[in-house]
């Protein structure tokens, strides 16, 4: 495992043991500026993965196999942050089709 990966999982575990188990008087002033992190980490990521004037993601693209947008980073964003009602734990299977497919036909 490369150190980029390593110091990634490794603050994710972080995270998800100070949420599991810190006192929760410590916990706001630091949850605070996670959710600032995560929220500009997503931005940046979906910035990077927009769309192309040929409706192709910027990022995913690869030649002939270019991805059709929104592509499975913004797919992913969605299930993440708006998902379908069920919280992602308690989900026992993945989401199905393209949520941004389902917004437009409004």
């Amino acid at each position: 495992m490369d150190d980029t990966r390593r110091a990634v999982l490794n603050r994710l575990d972080a995270v998800d043991e100070m949420a599991d188990h810190a006192d929760p008087a410590k916990v706001l002033p630091i949850a605070r500026a996670e959710l600032r992190h995560l929220a500009e980490g997503w931005r940046r990521l979906l910035n990077a993965h927009r769309a192309d004037p040929t409706g192709r993601c910027e990022t995913c693209r690869r030649g002939s196999r270019a991805r059709r947008w929104p592509c499975q980073v913004w797919r992913a964003a969605h299930e993440q942050l708006v998902g379908e009602g069920v919280p992602d734990r308690r989900r026992t299977y993945p989401l199905r089709g393209n949520p941004f497919t389902r917004l437009s036909a409004r």
